[in-house]
């Protein structure tokens, strides 16, 4: 009886999990609009981002191209509550912050070794299609870039 109860008691707290983040317009596959992007000159492009629940946190996983073209992906894993959760893969951070501002704003925070080296503001639509995000900060190269990239919802 009391696995039963242990059992049913997970998966309860899976379900709510699930249910509070599937209203949450951030979630779900976005790919980039390069059309619509602007980038500055050797910043990395993040082609596909993919925002998922995990237990009662949110995983971001981040694939694109580095400035030589090559392959760049980084996982974070944390909640939008404006703290540092540990990123990987990343060159330029090796935590990063995400605090909600509204139901469809978000800001981050990038760093490296404590000190910050990366800003934005992630904004998506009112209809929920489109996604835009603007970030200033420094490249792994230590040069200053400010890029805007906007994203279409999968």
């Amino acid at each position: 009886m009391k696995t039963r109860t242990i059992v049913m008691t997970v998966l309860l707290c899976l379900l709510a999990g699930a249910v509070c983040f599937a209203d949450d317009v951030q979630m779900g596959t976005w790919k980039l609009n390069e059309a619509k992007s602007k980038f500055a000159a050797g910043s990395t492009k993040n082609t596909t981002v993919v925002y998922e629940a995990a237990g009662d946190k949110v995983k971001v996983t981040v694939d694109g191209v580095d400035a030589a073209g090559k392959p760049a992906h980084n996982e974070w894993t944390g909640s939008f509550d404006g703290k540092d959760y540990p990123v990987a893969g990343d060159p330029t951070s090796d935590t990063r912050a995400y605090k909600k501002v509204d139901d469809h704003t978000l800001e981050l925070t990038g760093k490296k070794d404590g000190k910050e080296t990366v800003t934005g503001k992630i904004v998506v639509s009112s209809d929920g299609k489109t996604r835009t995000v603007s970030t200033t900060g420094t490249d792994a190269n230590g040069k200053k870039m400010k890029n805007t990239a906007v994203y279409d919802k999968q």
